[in-house]
């Protein structure tokens, strides 16, 4: 193998095999790396615009009985800090949404012992009823395992209950990287690697829109990251012609302040800012079957995200109106609608609001800027 053939066969848009994404991201340089993934994401996206969107992070609950060793969000069951989140509350959060602009909500939680599908059906109809232009991206296939694991029902059936209810769309949460190996000693608690990738395949049967996530930097090995990248190209090239599968990938490092990772194991995250560029440009060559790949500025900050938007990045995602779970694992960073605008047009390129589909729409008039204040 040497690097200028396998960047060739990456401008080709061929499959890079595991051993062959590794040996490219370990010796080829930045630049060259850079270059062919922003080759990639032109003839895809073009070279003009970086999408962006609007929506609040809100939680179901913080009760998980998953353990994980890198959140510091959730609290075990009975815990005098524990919480479901009321309709009352909802509502306050989604009221301020609109004000701000956005028409989604990333609902996302924990593994609740005592929240099935019937909570879940009854709570996103309950949310659709009262705002019919939500937009519900929720939960994610940990959760889904988890809920038919409670009920003894297959991923698909979970998942069209819920899909009739209202969810719009199923995030990527809870992949951390999909090896076994390091999902016992990091998430013992929740689904398997295989079982994460099955729900996927089944939300696509569905036509369930998706994305795909890897969180890096802890104890993985570079064979199991671009393991994790060939599992996903494969799940997205089984999906049904009519349905868009992955219609992103958002790959971000761990976050370590305050983790029992950290605190029990010495885990640290030592990803640079070069690194962090090498997996987004990495990411746009092992995954030319899907569209956007996203820069995640919120755990490595504006000026790395800037770099990334060309290095392969097409989008900056959402400018997260709340987000509780990787800010209390040490994510500082914090965008405006008018700051990830004026990010996006720092680097370079105009910028355009879309929705969880990537369809584009328009800024609304007289939006309120969120006051940074978390």
């Amino acid at each position: 193998m040497n690097t200028e053939d396998l960047l060739s066969k990456a401008l080709k848009k061929e499959f890079l095999s595991a051993e062959e994404g590794q040996f490219l991201f370990t010796n080829a340089a930045t630049a060259d790396l850079a270059f062919v993934a922003n080759q990639l994401k032109i003839e895809k996206k073009g070279n003009e615009e970086v999408t962006w969107i609007i929506d609040r992070n809100a939680n179901t609950t913080n009760v998980c009985l998953a353990n994980c060793k890198f959140c510091n969000f959730f609290r075990i069951p009975g815990h005098k800090e524990a919480y479901v989140t009321t309709i009352a509350q909802y509502k306050e959060k989604i009221d301020e949404l609109i004000k701000y602009g956005g028409e989604q909500l990333l609902l996302q939680g924990g593994h609740h012992p005592d929240l099935g599908l019937d909570y879940y059906c009854g709570l996103f109809k309950e949310l659709k009823s009262l705002y019919p232009n939500l937009k519900l991206h929720a939960l994610g296939p940990p959760e889904i395992a988890h809920i038919c694991k409670l009920e003894g029902l297959s991923h698909i059936e979970v998942l069209r209950q819920l899909k009739e209810a209202g969810l719009d769309s199923l995030p990527g949460a809870g992949a951390e990287i999909l090896n076994d190996r390091v999902r016992r000693l990091i998430s013992k608690g929740k689904c398997t690697g295989k079982e994460w990738l099955d729900v996927m395949r089944a939300a696509h049967q569905l036509d369930i829109t998706t994305s795909a996530t890897m969180m890096f930097g802890h104890i993985e090995t570079l064979e199991e990251r671009f393991e994790h990248l060939v599992w996903l190209r494969e799940v997205q090239s089984e999906k049904p012609k009519h349905a868009k599968g992955f219609l992103a990938f958002i790959p971000w490092p761990f976050q370590d302040d305050g983790t029992l990772l950290k605190r029990l194991k010495g885990v640290s995250n030592n990803v640079s800012a070069d690194e962090y560029i090498r997996m987004i440009a990495i990411s746009r060559v092992m995954l030319p079957n899907v569209e956007n790949i996203q820069a995640s500025w919120l755990t490595v900050g504006k000026e790395v995200a800037q770099i990334c938007l060309h290095s392969g990045a097409n989008d900056m995602g959402s400018i997260m109106i709340e987000e509780n779970v990787v800010s209390v694992a040490g994510a500082p960073h914090r965008f405006t609608a008018d700051g990830i605008q004026d990010a996006i047009r720092e680097a370079g390129f105009i910028p355009q609001l879309r929705t969880q589909q990537y369809e584009y729409r328009e800024l609304p008039q007289n939006i309120e800027q969120q006051v940074i204040n978390y």
